[in-house]
Formats: C-alpha cells, structure tokens, sequence
C-alpha cells in the first residue's frame, strides 16, 4: 500500500476523533477502510506517514500540529496560539478546582504512587475532599493498595484524562522539579530558606498548573 495513498485517511482520522489514537488503533482503522485483503498497511509504513504528516504541520503555515499526547496522536494548537485559544475556552474546568485541589493535584503528579496520609502529611492537612473532587473530574485514579502499608491504604496517580488535557505521554514528560525551582531561583528576589522542599513543589507546580488551566493547548 502506497504511503501517500495512507496519509489523508490518517489525517482525517486524528481530526475526526475525540481522543488520542496509538498506532495500533490507525493500523487496524486503516485497513478496515480500504479494505484491503493482500496488500495491508503495516506498522513501518504508518510509523513514517505519521513521521510526514508531523514535518508537515511543523510548518510556520499552520497554527495547529501533531503530537503525540496521552498514549496516542492528537491535533494540537501550537503554543504561540493558546492566549488566543484560552479566550473561546478561558471557563476550562480546571479554572475551577480550588487551591486545595490544585495543590493535591501537583503533588500526585510528582510523586504518584502516593497513598492518601502521604499527601496529607505533605501539605499538612486533611486532603478527603480534593481528593473525592479530583476523582470525580477524572485527574486522577485509584491506581491499587500500598500492600506494604498498615492497613494497606489506596494509591492514587494521575489519569489518562490528565495527560490528555496538558498534552503529555506519562507523569515522565512533566517538568523536572529542578527545572521548575531553577526557574523561580532566577525570578525570585528573596529566598527563604527555611521554607521546604515540599512546600516550594506545591507552590511552584500549583502555579504552572494554573498557567496552563489558563491556555489550554487543546484546539477545541
């Protein structure tokens, strides 16, 4: 099967559905459409007509691209438009977590497998309600027991809905705390030192997950 014969139908499948399609999925919606029997598109060949549609969208002509993003391939407005972006959907749901919640939701993000009491213990207070909201919007999940933990207390991680929304494959892809503390060393003009290492991962990736609650990077 002649790979430019692959392109448009693979472009008009990333367009057309409401989540990230893995490899596997477009292999499988390819060949069912054309409905080839001998000559099957194969892994190789959707691995590079991905790789040319992507050089393709890189282009400084077209304000969306293509990136690989919450286990698969999805469209995505380029970053330099997501100001724009944020004035059609500046009401996102994540606008409206609180504080709490958006501080439970960083520390998960960062140090996920991570039972209830440990996130407690981090921020210093109960955390039973940001918990149950971030449950209930699908940021994160219940990812199993600590078995080795008295009581053998449930864990939580982040969700696929998560990295769908910031536009990332798994919790590796997010900013290194270090680059994030370098950043607000270099902004800062006093530097308290008697304030935790866990206190500045909540305030500093609280603060990052605000900013990008703000400018969504979804072409929605």
């Amino acid at each position: 099967m002649e790979i430019s014969q692959i392109i448009p139908h693979i472009e008009a499948l990333i367009f057309a559905s409401d989540k990230a399609l893995s490899n596997d999925e477009i292999i499988e919606l390819i060949n069912n459409a054309l409905g080839f029997i001998e000559d099957r598109a194969d892994l190789e060949q959707i691995e590079t007509a991905i790789q040319g549609i992507k050089e393709k969208y890189d282009s400084e002509f077209y304000a969306f691209e293509l990136k690989q993003s919450g286990g698969g391939w999805q469209f995505l407005t380029k970053p330099m438009y997501h100001k724009t972006i944020a004035l059609l959907n500046g009401d996102k749901f994540l606008k409206k977590l609180s504080s709490a919640a958006l501080e439970t939701l960083a520390i998960i993000a960062y140090k996920q497998p991570i039972t209830k009491s440990e996130i407690e213990s981090i921020r210093g207070v109960n955390c039973d309600y940001a918990v149950q909201k971030l449950l209930e919007k699908d940021l994160i999940i219940i990812s199993g027991r600590n078995e080795d933990a008295v009581g053998k207390p449930l864990i939580y991680a982040t969700s696929k809905s998560f990295m769908d929304y910031f536009g990332i494959n798994s919790a590796s892809d997010l900013p290194k705390i270090n680059e994030v503390l370098m950043e607000e060393l270099v902004r800062a003009t006093v530097v308290n030192p008697a304030e935790s290492e866990e206190q500045i991962i909540i305030e500093e990736t609280t603060e990052m997950t605000i900013e990008i609650a703000d400018t969504p990077n979804e072409g929605e």
